[in-house]
């Protein structure tokens, strides 16, 4: 029998996962899969969730899904008259970059694998994107902006610039045009670069108009789902990894640093996250590494083993192979649920079931990516 970890074991789980997910299907889109698999028709429609869903069944090769995904981004989501993407369906109110991240990713992803209306889906992605979040005199994009594009917010975050790192190599692979490849790059630079490295390789997610640090926002919130309190250990595996790809995308144009930055940020995250006492990571942990949401997540570990991996690929550390089968062996024994082959998406520290952030399973999008072995 295969062990946690391996391809024939990966294989397997990620079918089981695949057919979970699948069950997602609605009429106008993918609703809010419940912990058995059923969707909860009590919430409405989410972009990030559709989005999410359509590069899933992209990148796997389900062609019909995915193009069920587009239409649903069309029809239901998407402005007809402003332009972008609503984060609701049936709430036409902000444009949010986060959502608009997904949808940019989802276009690039099908665009690349032949999916009809990707390409098409792309292009339009990747026009409000370039033109209404990204900065370029911050070199970062901006977070929110009102339903027309006349006002935009205050807030910026490294959690939707992040992502746009993501979608936007996705981009540039799509569609060869090296912009997308140098503002992932600049954005890098500029939320782990600079702010990072001053704040001892934690991600600060939170910042104001002028980009500077928040470090106590949402104190009272801590558990929040987006914007958390703190420091987030899984954000630090997730850039980590996305900096290796940066620099492997940037092949003889890479500079030393960013797969340096990628080892320290990953050598935080495992300071910070990893007990031996308790399996699993942490959601959040104050500014000394302290947890402060100890619950265990799915796409926290989904992260961490996917960062340790791609670091092994460039770095060939021995460390890390063995942090790899602790994580498969820890995600094969508390996350997977044999009944349906999903993840549980949330534990309470003791490794009890818990929805004090999460409920059901909605999200098959970092499990899948895990059991892949890529992004």
């Amino acid at each position: 029998m295969a062990s946690p970890g391996e391809s024939e074991w990966r294989a397997e789980r990620l079918e089981q996962m695949l057919e979970f997910a699948r069950g997602s299907r609605t009429e106008r889109g993918f609703g809010w899969l419940t912990d058995d698999g059923t969707v909860d028709t009590d919430r409405p429609l989410e972009l990030w969730i559709n989005a999410r869903m359509t590069y899933v069944f992209a990148i796997t090769g389900d062609h019909e899904l995915a193009e069920h995904g587009i239409r649903a981004l069309r029809e239901v989501f998407e402005d007809p008259e402003h332009g972008g993407w609503f984060d609701v369906e049936g709430v036409q109110d902000a444009k949010r970059c986060y959502g608009h991240d997904f949808v940019l990713l989802a276009g690039a992803t099908a665009a690349k694998h032949g999916v009809a209306g990707g390409a098409e889906l792309l292009t339009d992605a990747a026009a409000i994107h370039a033109e209404r979040f990204w900065d370029a005199k911050a070199g970062r994009c901006v977070e929110e902006w009102s339903r027309d594009w006349s006002t935009l917010d205050d807030y910026r975050g490294a959690n939707s610039n992040m992502h746009a790192v993501e979608a936007y190599l996705a981009a540039a692979d799509a569609t060869g045009d090296r912009a997308w490849l140098d503002r992932a790059l600049l954005i890098c630079e500029r939320i782990i670069g600079v702010t990072a490295r001053a704040h001892d390789w934690r991600i600060v997610e939170h910042f104001d108009a002028d980009w500077t640090p928040l470090p106590d926002f949402n104190h009272d919130k801590p558990d929040d789902p987006f914007r958390p309190f703190g420091a987030t250990p899984g954000h630090g595996f997730e850039w980590s990894r996305l900096l290796v790809q940066v620099s492997a995308a940037l092949g003889d144009d890479a500079r030393p640093w960013i797969v340096e930055a990628a080892e320290h940020l990953f050598e935080r995250a495992v300071d910070d996250g990893l007990d031996d006492d308790h399996p699993l990571l942490p959601y959040t942990t104050d500014w000394s590494g302290e947890p402060v949401v100890a619950e265990r997540f799915h796409w926290v570990v989904a992260e961490a083993v996917q960062a340790a991996e791609t670091l092994y690929d460039a770095t060939q550390q021995a460390l890390l192979s063995g942090l790899v089968e602790r994580w498969w062996s820890e995600i094969d024994d508390h996350l997977i649920d044999a009944a349906n082959g999903s993840w549980i998406h949330e534990l309470s520290p003791t490794l009890e079931p818990s929805q004090r952030t999460w409920s059901g399973r909605p999200d098959a999008y970092h499990a899948v990516n895990a059991l892949r072995g890529e992004s």
